[in-house]
């Protein structure tokens, strides 16, 4: 049996939820980002054990197929973001078509009803929370950066980014306190 995940956005998310499913008992066959699958079926006591006990660590079960696509869509946009190194050769639209074995439009569809926000503007918030990351970590100039997230160039990138945040992204290196957002919070 599958159970959806809300809220896991990273391989330490999946480290902890696989943990903690151990530690009350628990031995999930596979966890991955959004999901964890069991051998058996699980009955709605146990659910609610394991709602209860993830919600203390900012995890939510999802019941319903609209919430379970919306997390699938959110899943494979954070981690062509933040987890592969971008050679991707494809558009989103056929990423996500191809990845969640769906049209475009109603994907689209669907994440703009459930969540007010367009997939684009969702992709643009997560690549600008990648650029927030890369500017702290000092490593690399601005132009590596846009390279790095396929901005077409140094000004397009930093438009955007001051678009998104008011600050353009030399200012926003200069300041020190609450920079970054939490995935899970975009």
């Amino acid at each position: 049996m599958k159970v959806y995940i809300k809220n896991m956005v990273c391989n330490r998310c999946i480290m902890v939820v696989k943990n903690e499913l151990e530690k009350i008992g628990f031995s999930p066959k596979s966890v991955k980002l959004g999901e964890v699958e069991f051998e058996g079926e699980l009955s709605n006591n146990e659910k609610r054990v394991i709602d209860n006990h993830l919600l203390t660590f900012g995890f939510e079960l999802i019941d319903d197929k609209k919430s379970r696509m919306i997390e699938k869509i959110k899943n494979v946009i954070i981690d062509l973001v933040h987890q592969q190194d971008n050679e991707i050769k494809t558009n989103l639209s056929d990423l996500l078509k191809n990845s969640l074995n769906h049209d475009y439009n109603y994907l689209s569809n669907l994440f703009s009803e459930v969540e007010g926000i367009t997939i684009e503007k969702y992709l643009i918030a997560q690549k600008i929370e990648k650029v927030k990351e890369l500017l702290v970590y000092d490593e690399l100039s601005l132009s590596e950066i846009a390279y790095q997230l396929k901005y077409s160039s140094v000004a397009y990138l930093s438009n955007q980014f001051k678009k998104v945040t008011g600050l353009t992204p030399s200012h926003f290196k200069q300041i020190k306190e609450d920079k970054r957002k939490p995935l899970d919070k975009i």
